[in-house]
């Protein structure tokens, strides 16, 4: 036995090594200086090292010893400022181990890649320990990042997995989604940058299954040196649970990163294939550890997660997406083969191999070696495959959920925020600006762009037209265009957001009515350009999770229909003393003919909308107000672009302080006065506009009588409940901030007595209210999420429908004497349990409760 463990220690010692070479290779100076001194400067703590901080910080990696490079750092310190090191305290020092995991080291390693690492500690860290130990790592980053390198810091409980712990959604954190998979991934990738070897590697395949057992055996025999190793623990059966939130968690990952996440998507889907006889691909490694098989280029996790990806795709007879697989591959490795020089010689060679084996031929590497000149046909071809395929995915999953009869054991709010990110990215709907270049090519600008407008009345279908190319016959004529809608401000954002539209790129229009010229079309270009930057930070999970708030908002006056292009060379009667550019002149015209809205809310989600008509001031501030739930932010900014021929700055100042002051009305801590109006006379005719409590409406008001019926009307009914007592019932203020349109939102309130009330509104905030539920809220979740996620399908995507819109679980709580909303959390494991009868179609709800 001693003879067996000293063998596989000179193995895993070997491949280790390996691995540490591999990815020093790889990498530049800046790299290979922050992946060398990251472990000294964890085990000492000094004012001159890069991220001390004060105070006391857990420092110190067990059987740590400075190489030689590391040492000259030490020295180098010491000559500056002589002293004690401050290295670790007496005892077992307070970390374990430190170690790169992921793709580092690995063929998938490119010279763009980031750096995670794991810094495992003793479990005997306090909350405040940790902190301390946090902060410091927060620091490294920061001095990593100002260097040019991405690092990430995890600080991992070596009981973390023993206990089933789990980390928040958060950064490149899973949040509940994984365990057993976040583990495989470790032990499959994992390079020891100092510290314990890792345990786990010694149990044989065959004794998996009574891990704990075996390792007692193998101390109590001597074999192993007591607090030599770092034990994580065994690789468990991978549950569906597990299974169905990991890849919600890819599918989150692959919106930014796609052609990574196809690659582990792909996994995943290869997993549940072989259900429940799983064999994760750290078992297939460790298995030809032990037989001594060290194949597949030195046991490379990416080019083995490709064989194993490989061999499902061909046994399910699946051609197009292993072909997909294989470019994802390709671009993932970032080796031009087509050219003559490469960064590190054995990646160039493993990727010739394999790129033998497929059969490409020269036009098809120098395609993809060309992938940063790519222009939007390619992008958005490339967008379009990569969507299927993980779409196809995510299906298959879903079927293998259902199929099984499993559940998933995400918490809810991780739930929820991966399925609002899921939503925001992949929902198609009226007006939403798709973006098609998620890290695919870098640069998608164009030099000319064509806006042709098409009259009704003619062979194409009337609206907007736009085309890459000047305005030529030969050229408009010969090619189809990039994309049409019925309003130019959609084109315009599509063409901004998704980088087409530069600063040099040469504008035309063609409109044989003139409706916009190009003038306006450069001003208009001008002012998105000014007010919204391309790009912003991802959203956070804590923005997904709450309902989604209007963050940059642009209101366009006037860019197609502009009632004041009539007054030229025309004689205007008007009274300076009664001017409104709402009621304007002798006529009461209302000067405002369209209005586009262009905004970007919380979820990054980038919406157009068009207004046109005389009421297109009242429908446009209806749709805003509406957009806004009353506990809501305000919008950062609210801009007026106004493109009219005349009175231009008078119509955008009105209008300016019209949205103002409506919104102001919307969100003001006055919002539970019953009643409350903002009267708005348009084209000679006067509105109300209400401030219901979880909506605004319009009602035309012809005569005073009209007038306080309205209001009162307001006051004495506000808005229908669906009431189970007798009663009168009246809905929480704090649920009426959280209402929000386009979700459904479920409110649990416990009672006085042992049941609970129950607040739903819908996703046009109609209102049911329970009372007196008896049961589980965890069994409500769970029938609820299964009901939306099989019976209401919102997402289409191709031929079939796949729902991300799922509802949004909260709480109502009392903190300091004021009821609260927070986000609910389950008491124990919840679980969203796919449904096995994808007819079901009546109210879980009713079917779980005892109403009184």
């Amino acid at each position: 036995m001693y003879l067996y463990i000293e063998t596989l220690k000179q193995r895993l010692d070997a491949i280790n090594q390996l691995r540490v070479d591999r990815a020093l290779a790889a990498m530049g100076p800046a790299f290979r200086q922050v992946y060398g001194l990251l472990p000294t400067l964890l085990h000492y703590h000094h004012p001159l090292m890069p991220g001390y901080l004060d105070g006391n910080v857990p420092h110190g990696i067990c059987f740590y010893a400075p190489d030689e490079k590391q040492q000259t750092y030490l020295n180098e310190i010491m000559q500056r400022q002589p002293g004690d090191l401050n290295a670790e305290p007496v005892g077992e020092p307070p970390i374990t181990g430190v170690y790169s995991m992921g793709s580092t080291s690995s063929v998938g390693q490119s010279c763009s890649s980031d750096l995670d690492i794991w810094v495992c500690h003793q479990s005997w860290l306090d909350a405040d320990e940790r902190q301390r130990l946090q902060q410091k790592c927060t620091r490294l980053e920061k001095w990593a990042a100002s260097l040019g390198v991405d690092v990430s810091f995890f600080l991992i409980d070596e009981n973390r997995f023993r206990h089933n712990e789990s980390g928040s959604l958060g950064g490149e954190d899973c949040g509940s989604t994984q365990h057993i998979l976040l583990l495989d991934e470790f032990y499959r990738t994992a390079v020891r940058m100092a510290g314990k070897r890792i345990l786990w590697n010694l149990v044989p395949c065959e004794e998996e299954a009574h891990y704990d057992e075996y390792v007692l055996s193998l101390y109590a025999r001597g074999a192993l040196t007591p607090n030599e190793w770092l034990d994580l623990g065994g690789l468990g059966t991978l549950s569906a649970e597990e299974y169905f939130g990991a890849s919600l968690w890819q599918l989150y990952k692959s919106i930014d990163s796609p052609y990574k996440a196809v690659l582990k998507t792909l996994l995943l889907e290869a997993y549940s294939w072989e259900y429940p006889n799983t064999d994760l691909l750290a078992m297939d490694i460790k298995q030809r550890l032990h037989k001594g098989e060290i194949v597949s280029f030195g046991l490379d996790p990416y080019c083995m997660m490709l064989e194993r990806v490989t061999r499902y795709l061909e046994l399910i007879n699946d051609p197009t997406r292993l072909d997909l697989v294989r470019r994802c591959f390709y671009l993932k490795v970032c080796e031009k083969l087509s050219r003559a020089r490469a960064c590190v010689g054995w990646r160039r060679e493993i990727l010739t191999q394999l790129v033998a084996q497929w059969g490409w031929d020269e036009k098809r590497i120098e395609m993809l070696d060309n992938r940063a000149n790519w222009k939007i046909e390619q992008v958005r071809e490339a967008h379009n495959e990569l969507l299927d395929a993980m779409m196809q995915s995510y299906r298959n999953l879903i079927r293998f959920a259902r199929r099984n009869n499993l559940s998933v054991s995400a918490s809810p709010q991780d739930i929820g925020v991966l399925t609002r990110k899921l939503y925001a990215a992949f929902e198609a709907l009226p007006g939403k600006v798709t973006l098609v270049n998620p890290q695919i090519s870098p640069d998608l600008s164009e030099k000319h762009l064509t806006f042709v407008h098409v009259p009704i009345g003619r062979a194409n279908r009337a609206g907007w037209y736009l085309y890459n190319r000047a305005p030529t016959i030969e050229t408009i004529i010969s090619h189809q265009p990039l994309e049409y809608n019925r309003y130019l401000n959609k084109l315009v954002a599509w063409a901004y957001f998704n980088g087409l539209l530069m600063p040099d790129t040469q504008l035309h229009i063609k409109s044989s009515n003139n409706l916009c010229d190009l003038n306006k079309l450069q001003e208009l270009v001008h002012d998105v350009g000014q007010h919204f930057p391309i790009r912003l930070p991802a959203p956070t999970p804590k923005a997904l999770y709450s309902p989604c708030e209007i963050r940059h908002l642009a209101i366009i006056v006037n860019l197609e229909n502009d009632p004041t292009s009539a007054f030229r060379n025309q004689v205007v009667h008007f009274d300076f003393r009664k001017l409104d550019v709402f009621s304007f002149g002798q006529q009461q015209q209302c000067l405002i003919g369209s209005i586009d809205l262009l905004y970007r809310n919380s979820w990054n989600e980038v919406r157009t909308l068009h207004f046109s008509g005389e009421q297109a001031v009242l429908e446009a501030l209806k749709t805003i107000l509406g957009k806004m739930h009353q506990d809501a932010a305000p919008p950062e900014a609210v801009e007026v672009f106004c493109y009219s021929a005349h009175l231009r700055g008078l119509i955008r100042t009105r209008l300016q302080q019209l949205v103002s002051e409506c919104i102001e009305l919307r969100l003001s801590s006055t919002r539970l006065e019953p009643g409350r109006f903002k009267a708005v006379r348009v084209a000679g005719q006067t509105w109300g506009l209400f401030f219901e409590r979880l909506s605004v409406s319009v009602q035309k008001l012809e005569n005073a009588i009209e007038f306080y019926g309205a209001i009162s009307n307001n006051k004495l009914h506000g808005l229908p409940t669906v009431q189970v007592e007798t009663k009168q019932v009246h809905l929480p203020g704090v649920v009426d901030g959280y209402a929000s349109e386009g979700i459904i939102q479920f409110f649990f309130e416990d009672g006085d007595d042992e049941g609970f009330n129950i607040y739903i509104l819908d996703e046009t905030n109609r209102v049911e209210v329970y009372h007196h539920c008896e049961g589980s809220k965890e069994e409500l979740v769970r029938d609820v999420s299964r009901f939306y996620s099989s019976s209401h399908d919102r997402f289409t995507y191709g031929s079939s429908f796949i729902n991300f819109n799922l509802p949004q679980f909260y709480q109502i709580v009392n903190i300091d004497g004021q009821a609260q909303v927070v986000p609910f959390r389950s008491t124990s494991l919840s679980q969203l349990c796919m449904n096995t009868d994808e007819g079901e179609a009546t109210s879980p709800l009713k079917q779980r409760f005892q109403l009184h």
